[in-house]
């Protein structure tokens, strides 16, 4: 059973949310051949507070 766990920063809306794991379970079974009611896909958003790159908030860019 593979298990996919995506980190997201806030702000897509369901209809991104739902393509894109559409789309990560669609790779994940062409590329392994487990059954797709096999692959489980996590997704958690972060707040922008909640997330930094080069020393720098998000929320302060």
């Amino acid at each position: 059973m593979p298990l996919v766990h995506i980190e997201l920063i806030e702000g897509r809306n369901h209809e991104q949310l739902k393509g894109m794991v559409k789309d990560v379970t669609e790779a994940i079974s062409k590329n392994t051949g487990a059954p797709k009611e096999h692959i489980h896909v996590v997704l958690s958003e972060m707040k922008k507070e909640h997330y930094a790159v080069g020393g720098v908030l998000k929320s302060d860019e």
